[in-house]
């Protein structure tokens, strides 16, 4: 009877070891994703709530650095390089550190984003970049801490953060005019030596049009000013030979041969090599 009681009280250990017990998370974490212009922007960041206490100048004290936020540090990403208060943002991540005040707050786009609440020293060597924003009063309390990416346009938008009965936003400013102008051009001027090599290498491979390949992989050979795109023209012989122009394809093996050996690149060597005693020359 008392092995079996022991038996009992094992298993029972056991099963309250393996339980886990699931309850709300008091701060949870939240994301958000805005494409702004043609830039993509996150957030990652945990929302604490009021509960009957006092926010500003009690819970997170005037004049020093805040985490904004809970838990880990606030996240944002900014998938392009962006303009804060005329300093230029670097494309990456960064951790929003600010320092609230009555009538403003401080905002530090900080390089260390990894790790929870402010850094034990503050380095000021990791901000690549700060301003100084505006407090705007809400007319209504904020019980959640809430971040929003709002004012879009195709050029800029403000990064808001909301608590209390206070807002705050830091506008930055987005390429799109030199992202959508580059995109235009590239598109007008026509396809490129990558498009060319492309479907001529897929037209080959497939078994399709031939001469369409030969028309556009001699288009690709073409826009290589400086003669050193040797697969390119590997493909260029290898189109010209099943074609049946022998002469054109070892002319074009020649010249793959001497730009592969002048950018060391022996497996392409070899491949025209063989190709060349394939054809008699070598």
């Amino acid at each position: 009877m008392k092995k079996i009681s022991l038996f009992l009280c094992a298993v029972f250990a056991t099963i309250g070891m393996q339980a886990q017990i699931t309850t709300p998370q008091p701060s949870p974490s939240a994301s958000l994703t805005q494409t702004v212009g043609l830039t993509e922007v996150s957030v990652d960041y945990s929302r604490p709530s009021m509960r009957g206490r006092t926010i500003f100048g009690d819970l997170v004290p005037y004049g020093a650095i805040w985490r904004t936020g809970a838990n880990a540090r606030t996240k944002i990403t900014f998938s392009d390089n962006v303009s804060i208060a005329g300093q230029e943002l670097k494309a990456g991540t960064y951790a929003i550190f600010t320092k609230p005040s009555a009538e403003s707050w401080e905002v530090y786009f900080y390089t260390e984003y990894q790790g929870g609440g402010s850094p034990r020293e503050w380095d000021d060597s990791k901000v690549a970049a700060k301003t100084t924003v505006p407090v705007i009063p809400m007319p209504v309390s904020i019980e959640t801490f809430t971040i929003t990416i709002d004012d879009l346009t195709n050029n800029s938008a403000a990064i808001g953060i909301l608590w209390e009965r206070a807002y705050v936003g830091v506008k930055f400013d987005v390429p799109t005019d030199s992202k959508a102008t580059a995109s235009i051009e590239r598109v007008m001027a026509g396809p490129g030596a990558n498009e060319y090599y492309a479907a001529a290498s897929y037209y080959e491979a497939e078994g399709k049009d031939l001469n369409k390949a030969k028309e556009w992989i001699d288009k690709a050979v073409a826009l290589d000013e400086k003669g050193e795109w040797f697969w390119i023209m590997r493909r260029q012989s290898l189109i010209h030979a099943k074609l049946g122009d022998k002469k054109a394809a070892i002319e074009a093996a020649k010249r793959s041969l001497s730009a592969a050996e002048k950018a060391g690149n022996q497996d392409y060597v070899k491949l025209n090599k063989d190709s060349l005693k394939e054809w008699g020359v070598l």
